[in-house]
C-alpha cells in the first residue's frame, strides 16, 4: 500500500488520495457503529430513536451518556457498547495517522542533498 524505504517518497498526490481514503474509511466506520449503537439503545435499552442517536453518539465520541437506562438489556448493551467505542476510536486514529507517519517516517530515509548515494 505504501512505498518502501529504497523507493522515493510519494507525491503530495498520492499523499493527499491517501489522506482522503483514510478519512472515508474512517467516515464510514463511524457511520456504521453510530448506527448499530442506535439500534441497541433503542431496542435494549427502550429509548426514542432521537434519544437512542443522542446516547449513541455520545458514547462513541467518549463523552458519555445522556439518558439514564432503567432496563438489564439496555445496560448490558451500554457496558459492551462503551468496550467497543473505545476500540473504535483507538482504531480510528490509527486509520487517520497511518499516512502522516508513514510519510514523515519515510522522509528519515530520503538521501541528503549533499550525498549522491542512498541512506
Amino acid at each position: 500500500m505504501y512505498e518502501n524505504k529504497n523507493e522515493p517518497i510519494a507525491t503530495k498526490r498520492v499523499f493527499l488520495t491517501r489522506l482522503i481514503g483514510s478519512f472515508l474509511t474512517t467516515l464510514g466506520v463511524i457511520v456504521v457503529s453510530l448506527g448499530f449503537g442506535t439500534w441497541g439503545y433503542h431496542f435494549f435499552g427502550e429509548m426514542s430513536w432521537i434519544d437512542s442517536l443522542l446516547n449513541a453518539s455520545m458514547i462513541l465520541t467518549g463523552m458519555g451518556p445522556v439518558t439514564p437506562l432503567t432496563t438489564v438489556s439496555g445496560k448490558l448493551f451500554a457496558v459492551a457498547y462503551c468496550l467497543f467505542s473505545g476500540i473504535v476510536f483507538l482504531s480510528l486514529m490509527a486509520i487517520i495517522l497511518a499516512p502522516i507517519s508513514h510519510r514523515f517516517l519515510h522522509s528519515f530515509h530520503l538521501p541528503d542533498d549533499d550525498e549522491g548515494g542512498v541512506a
